[in-house]
């Protein structure tokens, strides 16, 4: 057993059961599926790479129904493709697909910001502001993808503070493969904007400004879609156990 697989067996008393493959459980199954996104998301997986069943299977000690149920909920949110008789890959998005996405942030989220400004309070101000000063912090370490995450986080967040937990899944979503996009396409050492630009963002919410905003939040995106560089490369097929037994 690998260091992973240890991290992510259920520690058992003397009474416990062992739970057979079949029984995965729920909570292992997160685990399972937040390492992979994760992997995903930090480029560790790169776009067209093979996600074999047996293989995650045999790295995670899970079954491989409890993978196939796994991947086809990363395929939902389009970070996997599922093709018929070739199995799962990691999505490699195209050109348009990262502007349709982006697209979609822009009607999305530049029409929450009104709602956003109405009912934020001071709690979130302090939340936001932190969250924006450890994504400036991990990109002045060059942690690019832990910037990544917490720029998805940020952005989710602020959908969350709008009361519309509809419109807040989905621009989670859209965070999520848009996080993929900058992964693949961004630019090391920054996410296609200024560091303090989610500072700006919070300074007009808190003022109760919406409309300005609304006006911000449009530029803000646009300059990450400006900033990728969308280069197409060859398919691979990774090295699972490496990947998930660091």
């Amino acid at each position: 057993m690998n260091q992973r697989q240890r991290q992510l067996e259920p520690e058992r008393g003397p009474s416990s059961p062992r739970r057979g493959k079949d029984g995965d459980g729920a909570e292992r199954h997160e685990v399972i599926y937040r390492s992979i996104s994760d992997a995903i998301i930090e480029h560790r997986l790169k776009p067209g790479a093979r996600l074999r069943e047996d293989a995650l299977a045999e790295v995670f000690g899970v079954s491989r129904t409890g993978i196939r149920k796994i991947l086809q909920r990363l395929a939902m949110e389009q970070l996997v493709t599922l093709t018929p008789r070739r199995g799962a890959s990691v999505t490699r998005p195209t050109a348009d697909e990262a502007k349709d996405v982006f697209d979609a942030r822009q009607m999305i989220e530049c029409g929450l910001m009104s709602e956003v400004a109405r009912r934020i309070s001071e709690a979130d101000v302090r939340e936001l502001r932190d969250m924006a000063r450890r994504e400036r912090q991990a990109l002045k370490s060059g942690e690019q993808s832990a910037a990544i995450k917490l720029s998805a986080a940020f952005h989710t967040r602020l959908a969350g503070i709008s009361g519309n937990a509809t419109l807040a899944d989905f621009v989670d979503r859209l965070c999520s493969r848009s996080s993929l996009i900058l992964a693949v396409y961004g630019n090391a050492g920054h996410l296609g904007c200024e560091s303090h630009e989610h500072d700006d963002l919070i300074g007009y919410l808190e003022a109760g400004n919406g409309e300005r905003a609304a006006a911000f939040m449009s530029r803000h995106l646009k300059a990450i879609e400006a900033s990728l560089s969308i280069v197409e490369e060859e398919d691979e097929a990774p090295d699972l156990h490496t990947i998930f037994s660091a």
